[in-house]
């Protein structure tokens, strides 16, 4: 009961922000074909037969039985009606350009929102990281990843990548997820010595992204502790930190790994901290499988801690760090599109509406702030989907307004309801290979 409780509750917030994000969405079109005089003859909250509703002027406003976002009905938006008698409120009726800012309206919507609701949510509160947690200073290199065939180190500091100086350790992250196969050069700070090298993400099949074998320096803190396993009968718990291990300190989970791995079930003395307070557990790994290859194990799931100070922001300064945060997520998603494109990076990472309930469970569940910025993220995603060019989508609509007014002709009906044709299929593959891929995840591995 609990478990489907859970469930319940995942669907339930992601109707909650699949209709948020699609209703602004429409509401941008509704606004822009009404101040343009196009006569709306719907705006439906969700798809399929209508539920109730109210009728207002000359639009019935509707709540619908399939609570998917929703949908505006304008006057001749349909194909077919061309052929129809001349109205000047049907859309097809308007100039070109006004029909394109119809189109663009959708989109634009769900841009301000996302920079609306990080705004208001850095006003209250901006998770500002520290600056140990933003340098770009190597903790750990896997043994034979492309980060140690470049020689880099553990303690080198990365002061120029690819071209960008002193990046944070967020740019170098974000640079090696999207340039598998792709060679970055890298200028080290060693000793006081700067060296010049070249390091080339491979791909990894764990992330569907770029991996370089590195990691940033910081506190290893654990998320996950398995109790059956060795770490959990010798005392140690989720929450805590990992100080040392035979002696080493530990400022990577890379390095913990290879110590754990590569002790051959000689028990390990693990010190670590908790509430302040200095322990030492003996603890012998065990040669398990888990998540791969059989290896030798202790039980835990380590992540870096990061260390935030929340302060508040003045309105300029939120509206100005919620436009950086938002250019910086639109960047990445052009990215990761054009990795897509190049075969760098896996179209395993999309996620459909099966893989993003849970998401938006685990959102709303750790608090209204959390759940408030993922939907900005996820408003900042849509938007960008509906850009692309493709028929049937914003994107695609304002494609053919804009070779129609090059051209200042329109195009005929029969290519027009052909690029559409083609557009559907496109788009009902998609939705088909995203939906495969949610079950997928939730399939045993064979």
């Amino acid at each position: 009961m609990p478990q489907f409780l859970h469930g319940f509750e995942n669907v339930l917030w992601f109707l909650v922000l699949i209709g948020v994000m699609i209703n602004v969405h429409e509401l941008g079109h509704f606004w822009v074909a009404r101040y343009f005089d196009v006569r709306v003859e719907a705006f439906s909250f969700g798809f399929g037969p209508r539920l109730f509703g109210f009728r207002r002027g000359e639009t019935d406003y509707r709540f619908s039985l399939i609570p998917f976002g929703g949908y505006v009905k304008m006057a001749g938006e349909q194909l077919a009606d061309a052929h129809a008698a001349a109205d000047p409120r049907t859309v097809l009726a308007k100039p070109r350009w006004q029909r394109l800012l119809i189109s663009l309206a959708g989109p634009m919507m769900n841009v301000a929102l996302a920079v609306g609701l990080l705004t208001g949510l850095y006003m209250a509160s901006f998770p500002k990281i520290s600056r140990a947690d933003q340098e770009a200073v190597i903790g750990g290199v896997q043994p034979d990843s492309p980060a140690a065939k470049a020689g880099i180190q553990p303690g080198d500091r990365i002061v120029m990548l690819d071209g960008k100086r002193d990046p944070a350790w967020e740019d170098v992250a974000i640079k090696e997820d999207v340039s598998a196969f792709r060679s970055l050069a890298v200028t080290l700070e060693r000793n006081g010595r700067r060296l010049e090298t070249e390091v080339t993400p491979a791909y990894s099949d764990k992330t569907g992204a770029g991996s370089a074998g590195w990691e940033k320096r910081g506190e290893v803190e654990l998320y996950t502790v398995d109790p059956g396993m060795p770490a959990g009968k010798a005392g140690i718990k989720p929450g805590d930190t990992i100080v040392a291990v035979d002696g080493q300190p530990i400022d990577s989970v890379i390095k913990l790994h290879n110590i754990t791995e590569g002790s051959g079930g000689k028990p390990l003395r693990i010190e670590y901290e908790r509430k302040g307070q200095r322990s030492v557990a003996a603890v012998a790994p065990v040669f398990d499988k888990k998540d791969g290859p059989a290896r030798w194990m202790i039980g835990v799931g380590p992540a870096l801690r990061t260390h935030y100070v929340n302060v508040r922001l003045s309105l300029p300064a939120a509206l100005n760090e919620s436009l950086r945060e938002n250019a910086k997520g639109a960047m990445l998603i052009a990215k990761f599109l054009q990795g897509l494109v190049e075969r760098r990076m896996s179209a395993r990472n999309l996620t459909g509406p099966i893989g993003m309930a849970p998401l938006a469970g685990d959102a709303a569940r750790q608090g209204p702030s959390v759940f408030l910025g993922f939907m900005a993220m996820v408003s900042l995603n849509l938007a960008i989907l509906n850009l692309l060019p493709i028929p049937i989508l914003d994107g695609g609509v304002i494609l053919m307004l804009l070779v129609e007014m090059v051209m200042q002709r329109d195009l005929s009906l029969t290519v027009k309801e052909a690029v559409f044709k083609v557009g559907f299929v496109f788009i009902m593959l998609v939705v088909a290979f995203v939906l495969y891929n949610d079950i997928s995840r939730y399939l045993p591995a064979g």
